[in-house]
């Protein structure tokens, strides 16, 4: 067994852009319960920036105005200056780097690189921790802030998961050169890769590859943010209810990786996963891949409810001709029609159940 390469700490940030800078803002602010700590403006576009409750970095979310939504700029921490440094060597090898920059909000210089699959990122080590002022001063001095105790309490950046045009290249780019270990894929009948989980530590997952039906680089599948329990996410599902936030698929469990979730589409039209992943963790210093063949997908989720259409064709930024559903706006149009024609008894497929 080839001993694994442990230079990557954790997914630290997520740029997200948004049409609806405002809207969004509302989203993450006081929905998620996000704390906003600082404003930027370059070249004419708007950028907030938020931090998750527990997280210990200074900021979790740039929220960036632009005219399609999409993923900007994903950090990534790396295990230590040693480890900032062979990683950035490995990059560099593989001729994705794009060279050395100052740090946003608190952090030392910050290597970019993309992704064969032409996402952009960022690794670096140096960074100041999360200072909580008197108005979020935390009880327990061991959590990063204050509980907030409102909406949907967002405890942390969990996960991201991208959609990609090559799977091959960015599976072998994340396991090779940054480090990456496989926990779970989905194997194919056509012999191809159809989703890719990595971790970089023990948690059982820090980043995904989906396999973009459209043949699209570098868009984005969705974002997830932890919650501390399974009844914290059906208490967000009655509070995106109530604010007329899409939910697209859940509260429900997985087959793979078996966290509880929740699909919503925020304003932007960016999907957001709230996760609560239980004690998935990968212990075992050897431990065996798990495949999921198509026919075991095929069965659904955990306790068996199928996965919806929007699930394998929405990403953003949206592909015209891709997409069962533009945006969410008409997304919740859909879903009311769906039901006015359930209450009437007619048929009710518009494409958002499979």
């Amino acid at each position: 067994m080839t001993e694994r390469i442990r230079d990557i700490a954790h997914l630290s940030t997520v740029e997200l852009y948004t049409p609806r800078f405002e809207e969004s803002l509302w989203f993450f602010r006081d929905l998620l319960a996000m704390r906003e700590v600082g404003r930027t403006t370059e070249d004419g576009a708007e950028s907030a920036y938020l931090h998750c409750w527990d997280d210990y970095e200074p900021y979790s979310i740039k929220l960036t105005a632009r005219e399609h939504a999409g993923v900007g700029r994903v950090g990534w921490r790396a295990n230590s200056p040693e480890a900032l440094e062979r990683v950035v060597g490995r990059i560099e090898a593989a001729g994705l780097g794009e060279g050395w920059v100052d740090g946003e909000m608190g952090r030392g210089r910050t290597f970019r690189y993309r992704d064969p699959d032409q996402h952009l990122m960022e690794v670096y080590y140096e960074t100041e921790w999360y200072r909580a002022t008197d108005e979020d001063r935390p009880a327990l001095k061991n959590q990063a802030s204050r509980y907030p105790g409102f909406g949907a309490n967002a405890r942390r950046l969990d996960h991201i998961n991208y959609l990609t045009a090559d799977m091959a290249g960015v599976c072998d780019f994340t396991e090779q050169v940054m480090g990456g270990f496989t926990t779970e894929y989905i194997q194919l009948d056509d012999g191809e890769v159809g989703g890719h989980w990595f971790t970089y530590g023990q948690k059982s997952y820090d980043v995904v590859y989906s396999d973009d039906w459209t043949g699209t680089p570098g868009r984005l599948h969705h974002i997830a943010f932890a919650s501390d329990t399974r009844e914290d996410i059906l208490k967000a599902a009655d509070i995106f209810l109530e604010n007329g936030v899409y939910i697209e698929y859940g509260p429900y469990k997985h087959a793979i990786q078996q966290g509880f979730f929740l699909y919503v589409w925020e304003p932007g039209g960016n999907r957001i996963e709230l996760a609560n992943q239980g004690s998935r963790l990968i212990l075992a210093p050897d431990w065996k891949p798990i495949g999921w063949t198509q026919a075991e997908r095929a069965k659904g989720q955990a306790w068996g409810m199928k996965t919806i259409s929007t699930f394998h064709t929405h990403g953003t930024p949206v592909v015209e001709g891709g997409d069962d559903v533009a945006n969410p706006h008409e997304a919740v149009a859909k879903a009311q029609r769906t039901a006015e024609r359930a209450g009437a008894g007619e048929p009710v497929d518009e494409g958002l159940d499979s």
